[in-house]
Order: structure tokens, then C-alpha cells, then sequence
């Protein structure tokens, strides 16, 4: 580790970086760091740093809650926990010249593996791939939009609807999208094209597909990168489902297909069909949905995204090439051949929603299941479909109900998940006057706008 160290730091003096951001995300999804000198790194980096594990049941409001014995938690006495820097996670900062990003993945003191640290909640679901010889392949897709803070609170930059799929001054009058555009290219996390979207200030910007770690680790920095780089510039890129009563909301988007260990896309059936293991897979997301969707739809806020004819999912269902769905299958076939989850909130957390969805994946493919019939036409009148959850109480209910799903994941991790965001629902409606609304309170915003 030492000589490892050594020559990183070697290499990062080369490339006039005097500073690594070590970076990880916390259960909410939120960046957490350090700076690290590179001067100093083979001390600083050797053993750690080490973090208090308090981060993990740390609100947005700064309140500390105890998740209960084994959780790292107040009952646990805050426990230190330790982080590892991961040198292949290396990348320099255009917009902060002489710092680097670093990805950490999360240790116990005693050097094994976090239960609790979402990106170690998702390699020990990738480990189970592995022991299937399956290698998970996902492509994120997020939205999210430009806001400030006015005289009135929150709002948009941009207020001209009907502006879908453009690009240039019309839509981007100050040129944040396209230095933002820019600056996620020189970052070399697989940003590739983009433009606005369909409401007023609202983008996406794409990044391709690749197996699932490097997938969730890319979209970690890119979610990073988009509040760094728009905060310098005097602007808050949120991620938040969805921010604004009168437009819609912004997705994570997940793609999802299965290689084996040659890289043959395992999703077809050499023809134009899928393949059982698909079938498989289609089976066991439809079946965890509704625990699923605390995970991809993590917040009070989410829900309100969700719902008939909104082109978000409202039913636990899945068709070919349909938008209506909850799962949707595009039409290519070949190595192309996927499955789309749509379901997915921009204020989730890419490791969790990676883990939560191919945990469910694989449970299915491990019972052999088999999907109820594929979704035609306009699937959110469709009744065959049971409704998925329309609140966050109601899906961390489903999650805490569902025991194949906290075998395949981690008991200390979703308690840690269900402490924190039972919290949430308690303070929300304790201080919302009508908690039933489907409207934006201003407690939704203060609550997550800057951090998600």
C-alpha cells in the first residue's frame, strides 16, 4: 500500500495535483469528503482517514439519530470508520486547478468490509453476480434542473415551456449548461451529449453504459460534479424529483442487461425475444417493486413525481418499448438488449438504486420466476398491475416486509436507510399542515434542494 501510494503520488506531482478530494457518498446519497495534501499521502492515505460512522444517521438538518446496536450508531458509541482511496477513481478537476477527485470505499476499523457504506452494499451484491458468472451492465440517465435563490424563495432560471430537445442561447442564455457540458468532458466520466429537457430549466446530460460498479461510480461524480460546477457559477443544480408544482419532475433512469464472462449480452434469445434470464430478471424487479421504490424514490418529494398518465411509472409493470411502464424493454435486441427502469427519482442514491435493483434481479433469476404478461397501450389504466407505493411511508412499510430482499442487501444497512428516512416522514409531517398534499411544500425544498 505504501509503495502503491508512493508512486500515486509520484504521478499526481507530475500532473501539478497538490490536493485529493477523497470523496464518498453517505446513505442520503450526499458527498461527504476530505482534502488530502498529495505532499503528505502516504501517511494520510496508509490507514485512512478515518470518519466518524455518526455520518451515516446525520440529517440534512444536522440532527444525529441512533439506528440501533450494530449500525455504527449512537447506541454503538459513533464508532470510527475507515477509508480506503481508490487510485483507479483518480481524476483530475478541470474547474479547480492543482485537486483531484478520489473515490473511498469504506471500511471497518478492523479492515473488513462496511455494511453500511453504499458503495460496499453494492460490491457484495456484484460479488453474488459473480458467483452466478453473470457481470451486470447499466447505463444511468438522469435529469435535473437550474434553480436560484429569489426574493421568493427558490426558482427556476428559465420559465419558457415547450422548449424540449434544444440547445443554444434560447435555453441556455448564461452558458452554465454548456460550460458544465465542457467541464463533465475534461472529467472523463463518460459524459457523451445533452440537452434541455422538456420543462423550463430542467437538463440531461448523458453518460454511457459500463459495468455496474464503474456505472454507479460515474454517476456519483457526476451528480457531484453538477452542484460543484453550477454552485461556482452562483447557481444550484438539483437532482430533487420533483422541485416545482406546475411542471414535471426529473427521473434516474436506469438500463440494466447481464453479460457472462465472455461479454455476450445475456438478455436475448438469439432472435427477437428475451431470453429466461430476463424473464427472469423482469420477474424479480416486478415482484420487489414496491420495497424497491424507498430506494429509488427516497424521498417525501419523490412520490409526488409518481402517478397516472404523468409518463413516471404509477404500477408495478413492464412492457416492450412502452413509456407507461414501470419496466420498460427498448427495441433493440443483440448486445443491445435491456431492461429500462423508470421508476427511479434524481435524488437517489446510484449505488443504493444499482444494488436495490440487481439484488432484486437476482433473486428472481435465482427462484426462476416467471413475469406476469408484458403491459399493452396506455398501461397506467391497466388494473392488472397493482399500484405502487405513493408515499415513502408506505414503501419503507414494503421494504421492512421484504426479507428476501434484506438477505440479498444488508440488515445494518437498512436499518441505518429505514432510521433515517422514517425520520424524515415524522418531521415532514409534523410540520406540513396538510402531509397528504400532492403540492411542493417549502419544507420539500429547504429540506433537500441544495443537498440532492
Amino acid at each position: 500500500m505504501q509503495h502503491d501510494l508512493a508512486e500515486t503520488r509520484r504521478i499526481l506531482e507530475t500532473q501539478g495535483i497538490d490536493v485529493v478530494r477523497l470523496i464518498f457518498p453517505d446513505v442520503l446519497g450526499i458527498t461527504r469528503s476530505k482534502d488530502l495534501l498529495v505532499s503528505q499521502l502516504e501517511r494520510s492515505a496508509a490507514h485512512g482517514p478515518a470518519f466518524c460512522q455518526g455520518t451515516w444517521v446525520t440529517t440534512t438538518r444536522g440532527g444525529v439519530l441512533d439506528a440501533g446496536a450494530g449500525t455504527g450508531s449512537i447506541e454503538d458509541g459513533l464508532p470510527d470508520m475507515v477509508s480506503k482511496l481508490d487510485v483507479d477513481t483518480i481524476r483530475p478537476i478541470p474547474w479547480l486547478p492543482g485537486v483531484a477527485y478520489a473515490i473511498a470505499d469504506i471500511d471497518n476499523p478492523d479492515g473488513t468490509r462496511s455494511a453500511i457504506a453504499p458503495r460496499a452494499v453494492l460490491r457484495s451484491v456484484l460479488d453474488e453476480y459473480d458467483a452466478e458468472g453473470l457481470v451486470p451492465i447499466c447505463g444511468p440517465e438522469l435529469e435535473f434542473y437550474f434553480a436560484r435563490r429569489g426574493p421568493d424563495g427558490w426558482e427556476r432560471l428559465l420559465n419558457k415551456t415547450g422548449r424540449v430537445y434544444m440547445t443554444g442561447s434560447l435555453v441556455d442564455p448564461d452558458g452554465h449548461y454548456l460550460h458544465l457540458l465542457r467541464m463533465l468532458d475534461q472529467l472523463n466520466i463518460g459524459a457523451f451529449a445533452g440537452n434541455h429537457e422538456f420543462c423550463p430549466s430542467q437538463y440531461e446530460i448523458n453518460l454511457w453504459h459500463s459495468e455496474a460498479m464503474d456505472a454507479a461510480d460515474r454517476t456519483f461524480l457526476f451528480k457531484t460534479a453538477v452542484k460543484d460546477v453550477l454552485a461556482e457559477r452562483g447557481v444550484n443544480g438539483t437532482f430533487v424529483g420533483k422541485p416545482w408544482n406546475d411542471e414535471g419532475g426529473s427521473g434516474f433512469h436506469l438500463h440494466l442487461s447481464v453479460n457472462d464472462s465472455s461479454g455476450v449480452n445475456r438478455m436475448h434469445d438469439g432472435g427477437e425475444g428475451l431470453s429466461e434470464t430476463a424473464l427472469q430478471m423482469i420477474a424479480g424487479i416486478i415482484e420487489h417493486a414496491p420495497a424497491i421504490a424507498a430506494f429509488t424514490n427516497p424521498t417525501v418529494n419523490a412520490y409526488k413525481r409518481l402517478g397516472p398518465d404523468t409518463l413516471a411509472p404509477y404500477r408495478s409493470n413492464w412492457g416492450y418499448d412502452n413509456r407507461s411502464t414501470m419496466l420498460r424493454i427498448p427495441p433493440e435486441r443483440g448486445q443491445g438488449t435491456r431492461l429500462e427502469l423508470r421508476i427511479g427519482d434524481g435524488s437517489a442514491n446510484p449505488y443504493v438504486v444499482h444494488a436495490a435493483v440487481l439484488a432484486a434481479a437476482l433473486d428472481g433469476v435465482r427462484r426462476g420466476l416467471t413475469p406476469v404478461d408484458a403491459a399493452e397501450g396506455w398501461a397506467y389504466e391497466d388494473e392488472a398491475s397493482p399500484v405502487l407505493p405513493m408515499t415513502l411511508g408506505d414503501a419503507l412499510d414494503a421494504l421492512e416486509a421484504d426479507s428476501a430482499l434484506r438477505g440479498l442487501l444488508s440488515g445494518a444497512f437498512i436499518d441505518v436507510f429505514t432510521t433515517m428516512k422514517r425520520d424524515e416522514v415524522e418531521r415532514y409531517e409534523a410540520e406540513v399542515e396538510d402531509p397528504a398534499t400532492r403540492d411542493v411544500t417549502a419544507w420539500e425544498l429547504d429540506e433537500y434542494i441544495e443537498d440532492l
